[in-house]
């Protein structure tokens, strides 16, 4: 069995300043998705786009600065709603204690797609060819995250057969040997949507059709990594021995699955 290595979760202090490895982690997503938007702007539809205005350079900082925004405040609010509701109720400013961690995929997922909506309206550009230009930017930074949340020790997995030669033990978790399940979504949410998604992409797809994708393929992977993850000991398994993050997995898959049915009626072509 392997033993998790306690990494210190600071990386790096400066006197009082304490800058932590998570924090990196969402710094390195971030610059991972402008250098993969940029690069985006190269493939069809997006280099031949004039009308309201060619897409450039600029457009991608806007867009960075809006989902960062969407990224923190949806991600929040997404954990204290989906996962702590009567306690946050109760506790109220406690929402804006971000630092105690407590950040929740699907509702940083909601606020970026309120944000680019917000952006895309103010800019007059379709609001799917932005979502579909940023689709395949995000795996990776999502990757980043999980890399973060194995350097802090969190998110385990359930228990594991000693037997199995990457069985990690966290010992925060106790003595019982689990699955790195953190290595398992860097693989499946992270890497392999990327690559999948980046390739499907890179043809001309009509508009909406690679948001579709992206709800699935996520949607999908997550599914299936919650079944080595731990559940949060205060939601425990909920309906058929799902977790909260399975149950929520199911409108997202839904949810792409008509878009991209949607977008493959439609005779426009996008991306």
């Amino acid at each position: 069995m392997l033993i998790h290595p306690e990494i210190d979760p600071v990386a790096l202090r400066l006197g009082p300043l304490a800058v932590h490895w998570y924090g990196i982690s969402y710094l390195v997503a971030f610059a991972l998705f402008f250098w993969l938007a940029t690069r985006r702007l190269r493939h069809e539809p997006y280099a031949s786009i004039t009308m309201p205005a060619p897409w450039n350079r600029r457009d991608i900082e806007d867009m960075l600065f809006y989902g960062v925004l969407g990224v923190i405040v949806g991600g929040r609010l997404g954990y204290c709603l989906f996962y702590k509701p009567a306690y946050y109720l109760s506790h109220p400013i406690e929402i804006f204690a971000i630092w105690q961690g407590g950040m929740a995929f699907h509702g940083g997922m909601l606020g970026v797609i309120v944000a680019m909506i917000w952006w895309a309206y103010s800019r007059q550009r379709p609001w799917l060819q932005v979502t579909d230009l940023i689709a395949p930017c995000v795996p990776l930074g999502l990757a980043s995250g999980r890399v973060g949340n194995f350097i802090n020790g969190e998110l385990w997995g359930r228990m594991a057969d000693p037997a199995l030669p990457w069985a990690m033990i966290f010992p925060a978790a106790g003595p019982q040997p689990r699955h790195p399940s953190q290595v398992y979504q860097f693989l499946l949410e992270g890497v392999l949507l990327f690559v999948l998604l980046w390739l499907y992409a890179r043809k001309p797809r009509k508009m909406g059709q690679v948001s579709g994708m992206f709800l699935v393929g996520y949607g999908v992977f997550r599914f299936i990594a919650e079944y080595f993850r731990e559940p949060d000991a205060f939601l425990g398994l909920q309906a058929l021995g799902w977790s909260r993050g399975q149950w929520l997995c199911v409108p997202m898959v839904v949810a792409g699955v008509l878009m991209w049915l949607w977008a493959t009626k439609r005779q426009q072509i996008s991306s």
